[in-house]
């Protein structure tokens, strides 16, 4: 058992010793061209504001009607309106903002090679 035992252990060692080691080759990858398009903004509907106050309603009710427009009120306070601006202003600054990020990005993977270097 004792002889069993030996040579068993001697050929666990012996085997470890013969693992070579792993070489690992790593390379940079070539930068691929990016497939984004500039977010195109929209072409919006011009809107026709029309400004009613207790003062001019009647007059600007009895002109829509002679254009054979149904008048319906939608209102906003001063303070709604100014709100509506607002959003506006967000929905333009984040439309700025993404399409920043694009040209960047398409900056950084698609620059142009000099001398072997990426800009």
């Amino acid at each position: 058992m004792f002889r069993i035992s030996l040579i068993f252990c001697i050929l666990l060692l012996t085997s470890c010793s013969s693992i070579k080691k792993l070489e690992i080759f790593s390379k940079p990858l070539e930068k691929q061209p990016l497939n984004l398009e500039e977010p195109i903004l929209p072409k919006l509907e011009t809107i026709d504001w029309i400004i009613i106050t207790s003062e001019n309603s009647d007059e600007v009710f009895a002109k829509l009607e002679e254009k054979g427009i149904d008048p319906v009120l939608f209102g906003l306070t001063d303070n709604d309106y100014q709100l509506i601006a607002k959003n506006f202003a967000q929905i333009r600054h984040n439309l700025k903002l993404k399409s920043e990020i694009i040209k960047s990005y398409k900056n950084y993977y698609e620059a142009k090679k000099e001398d072997g270097k990426q800009e």
